[in-house]
């Protein structure tokens, strides 16, 4: 029993970050429960959860079930998957929650609740692009949700095995931007788990800063097999990126997420981090299903839906589609 708020954790998703998230709560003295299947959860039950991050292990026992009711009512319920596996969770994960339940979304891409509590004229939106039927929306109501923004990078080494290499930044911020007691006890809690966790005012304008940088090197990485440098390093390529980024920045402007950046000063903070696999290339090259939807469907349902032109938006979105779907992976 720890002397946090959210004492019962659940990780939803041991992947590379729920991984990372879950072992550094672990260590603060959670109850930690993963609900896994496979190849994971025979690990996680003969392991626990483990992440290697600077040179040292982490490793913490949790609470392994293949299903949700096997875990029962959590504080917290921290939702690392891949956005093309929500759909299939929000029809599981109801055991888990209570009325006072918190569920952080630690996901890429625009999210299913994305118009809650923002938006003006657009506010209560339901995204297509993300929760075709309204499935997600009923089965995870917003009431339950703070969001989430991860700044970091990690990979399996193998299943419920993580390895962290950079960044230890996490954004969070309720739909609505208020400043609830509950987002301020739970960023005190992960900032005590050993994150830089900073509150947002607008997590919407978070998430949308994030995807104007990996909407596009995420899916040209899947296409080419190329690490980040060598995406940047080719002008042709680096050009084709700012067209897509210069249509997405006015999408923002019109919804009320304005970018004042250009495309040229995010590039040159992704070439900082130097050469490395982006997650949807790790995605391709594991045979996992590709997040396309969350990070450039959607935004070509949101030039739609404000009337922006989105030509080049949609080139890259035919492309990586053509290809994932050759693959079997979308």
């Amino acid at each position: 029993m720890s002397d946090w708020p959210y004492d019962k954790v659940c990780i939803y998703g041991a992947g590379a970050i729920g991984a990372w998230i879950g072992t550094h709560l672990g260590q603060l003295g959670c109850a930690v429960s993963v609900v896994a299947r496979g190849a994971t959860l025979d690990a996680l039950r003969q392991h626990g959860l483990r992440c290697r991050e600077g040179g040292v292990e982490r490793k913490v026992t949790v609470r392994a079930s293949a299903d949700a009711a096997g875990i029962g009512v959590q504080d917290l319920v921290v939702l690392a998957v891949k956005a093309p596996a929500v759909a299939g969770i929000a029809r599981q994960i109801r055991p888990l929650l209570d009325p006072q339940t918190v569920v952080l979304t630690a996901m890429n891409g625009v999210p299913w609740w994305f118009f809650e509590g923002f938006g003006d004229k657009l506010a209560g939106t339901r995204l297509n692009a993300v929760d075709p039927r309204g499935e997600i929306a009923q089965a995870i109501p917003t009431a339950h949700i703070i969001g989430c923004v991860v700044h970091a990078s990690s990979a399996l080494l193998e299943p419920g095995y993580a390895q962290h290499h950079f960044g230890k930044r996490l954004i969070i911020g309720e739909p609505s931007g208020a400043k609830t007691g509950r987002v301020q006890q739970l960023a005190a809690m992960l900032t005590g788990a050993g994150f830089e966790t900073e509150l947002s005012a607008q997590i919407q304008k978070d998430i949308w800063y994030k995807l104007w940088g990996n909407m596009t090197v995420n899916p040209i990485s899947a296409l080419t097999g190329a690490t980040t440098d060598l995406i940047l390093d080719d002008p042709l390529v680096r050009g084709f990126i700012s067209s897509v980024m210069l249509e997405a920045r006015e999408i923002g402007a019109r919804i009320g997420i304005p970018i004042l950046q250009q495309p040229e000063n995010r590039h040159e903070v992704t070439r900082k981090l130097g050469a490395f696999k982006t997650s949807m290339l790790q995605d391709v090259e594991a045979g996992r299903p590709v997040e396309l939807d969350a990070l450039v469907t959607v935004v070509q349902e949101l030039g739609a839906l404000t009337r922006v032109a989105t030509p080049n938006t949609d080139i890259l979105l035919g492309l990586a589609r053509l290809q994932a779907r050759v693959r079997k992976l979308y």
